[in-house]
C-alpha cells in the first residue's frame, strides 16, 4: 500500500470518488449508520490516502488545531474490510500521526474514537479522556495523544 497526503483541491476525481465510496461502504453500509458523511469539513482537511491497485483501501483526514477540535485531530479512520488483515489500520494511523507532526508541527492529537477500537488507539499512544458518548448512534470516546 502506498500512502499519500493531499489537500482537498489536489485530490483527483478518482481519488475523491474512491475515498467517498470507501467511507460510505464502511460507515454507512457495514456499520449500518445513517449519517451525513459529506459534512463540508473535507475542504479544510488534509487527506491521508492508502492506495493499492489504484484504489483507496485506507484513509484518514487530519485537521490543524482549531479546525475540528482545539487540538490537531485525525478522523474518518477507515480501512476496506477485505484489507484489514494486512495491518493497514496501523500504517494509515502512523502516517497520519506523522503528517500532523510534519504539516502542523503538533504532537498533541485528539480523536473521537469508536469505543470498540479503544485498544487499537491505545496501542498507538492515545489515552481516553472524558466520558463515553453516542455519535450517530455509535458509542464513542474522546482520546488524546501527547
Amino acid at each position: 500500500m502506498d500512502i499519500v497526503v493531499k489537500e482537498f483541491e489536489a485530490l483527483s476525481i478518482q481519488e475523491l470518488y474512491s475515498t467517498l465510496r470507501l467511507r460510505s461502504e464502511v460507515f454507512v453500509v457495514e456499520q449500518d449508520c445513517v449519517y451525513q458523511d459529506i459534512d463540508q469539513k473535507d475542504q479544510k482537511a488534509l487527506h491521508v490516502l492508502g492506495i493499492k491497485n489504484n484504489e483507496v483501501v485506507a484513509y484518514t483526514r487530519i485537521f490543524k488545531p482549531g479546525d475540528y477540535f482545539k487540538e490537531a485531530s485525525i478522523g474518518r479512520v477507515v480501512v476496506k474490510e477485505s484489507e484489514r488483515k494486512y495491518g493497514y489500520g496501523y500504517e494509515i494511523m502512523n502516517a497520519s500521526i506523522q503528517a500532523v507532526q510534519d504539516n502542523f508541527k503538533e504532537t498533541t492529537i485528539k480523536i473521537s474514537a469508536q469505543k470498540y477500537l479503544k485498544k487499537f488507539y491505545n496501542s498507538l499512544g492515545f489515552i481516553e479522556i472524558g466520558q463515553e458518548y453516542l455519535e450517530d448512534g455509535i458509542p464513542h470516546i474522546g482520546m488524546l495523544k501527547k
